[in-house]
């Protein structure tokens, strides 16, 4: 090894420190692209897996070691199915030239007692004018392919601009905000409805609250345009008819409370 590094010239290094340097940068970018997105979970998935393979294989555990040898093979055919969203972002990115472009920046501390108290406010004003509202707030499992067509906005949360956004002559009342990390991080956007069965008084907002929740970990708060009812939505369930003070009382037990909840990073372009 130490005759090998001896017969390096100063180019041989230099192309080596480039090389190294680009395949960095490229990792980077795809940890960038695919954060925010429900890859992250499932990577986690395959990284636990190949765990388990080596453990299995160590203990000569051979019967679950061919089960799981037979899962990742599976895995192969599967996961250009399971990643088709990212990759459709990727090459959409690259062929506008935004993929290298970039860049990731922390947004100023909100606690998440600050972030359920202009939510509450807005939405039990909203309430009152039987305004409809859809708002969805993030958690663990990213929400990124439900704000590609959206409106990006990279707000902080206020009751204001929440009230603003659905309010009935706005260009964004449609669709949901979601909140990310603290931020309003996009309005208008449209989300996946549930295939259950439903109440026949619950409207599209309903529906896609409880889409949204089944296919993640999300929050979601509606107001009914007709009623002017507040539900949360939590797991594929729906919890109708909540004063201020329960909902105040849900989402703080359903928000983490150890951090502010901008410890996210959040992405935009660059100027």
């Amino acid at each position: 090894m130490l005759r090998v590094l001896a017969s390096f010239t100063w180019k041989d290094y230099v192309r080596t420190i480039v090389d190294i340097a680009i395949v960095a940068y490229l990792f980077y970018q795809v940890f960038v692209l695919i954060r925010g997105t429900r890859a992250v979970q499932l990577l986690k998935g395959i990284g636990i897996l190949f765990v388990l393979l080596q453990v299995t294989n160590f203990l000569e555990l051979y019967t679950v070691n061919w089960l799981l040898g037979a899962v990742s093979e599976m895995l192969i055919i599967a996961i250009p199915v399971v990643f088709a969203p990212e990759i459709r972002r990727a090459l959409e990115q690259i062929g506008r030239g935004s993929l290298f472009t970039r860049s990731l920046f922390l947004g100023p501390d909100v606690t998440p007692e600050q972030v359920v108290e202009e939510v509450t406010d807005a939405v039990f004003k909203l309430s009152k004018d039987k305004v409809g509202a859809l708002i969805v707030i993030q958690r663990d499992v990213g929400l990124e392919e439900h704000m590609d067509e959206a409106v990006a906005l990279d707000s902080l949360v206020s009751s204001e601009l929440l009230q603003n956004i659905f309010a009935k002559n706005s260009p964004l009342h449609d669709g949901a905000a979601i909140i990310r990390g603290g931020r309003i991080a996009a309005a208008a956007c449209f989300l996946p409805t549930t295939q259950e069965s439903v109440a026949l008084e619950l409207g599209s907002r309903h529906r896609a609250a409880l889409g949204i929740t089944q296919v993640s970990d999300a929050i979601a708060v509606t107001v009914s345009e007709e009623t002017g009812t507040v539900s949360l939505a939590i797991g594929g369930r729906l919890l109708r008819g909540l004063d201020a003070k329960t909902l105040n009382e849900k989402l703080m037990e359903l928000l983490p409370q150890k951090q502010p909840v901008n410890q996210l990073f959040h992405r935009r372009s660059s100027k």
